[in-house]
């Protein structure tokens, strides 16, 4: 099993909830309620994606990066109950 790393944008919906999407895999449209589902959404379309290409013998697109053990500089959210 390998892991890999690809850019995904999250936009939040005039109507509630957030949609994430990729410009580097085309197709990936994931909703959810909350940032964090929305990116579980996401990675689980990705995983799907990937799998589709791999399967089909059809090469990954360029800007996929494999994952390294490194520790990034990352933002996430968190929801103030107070």
């Amino acid at each position: 099993m390998s892991e890999s790393l690809i850019s995904i944008k999250i936009e939040e919906l005039e109507e509630g909830g957030y949609l994430a999407t990729s410009n580097i895999l085309q197709g990936l449209v994931a909703q959810g309620r909350t940032i964090a589902e929305t990116m579980e959404i996401a990675q689980d379309v990705a995983r799907k994606h990937i799998e589709s290409y791999i399967v089909h013998g059809d090469p990954l697109p360029f800007e996929i990066e494999p994952s390294r053990k490194v520790i990034r500089d990352v933002k996430i959210p968190i929801n103030e109950t107070i």
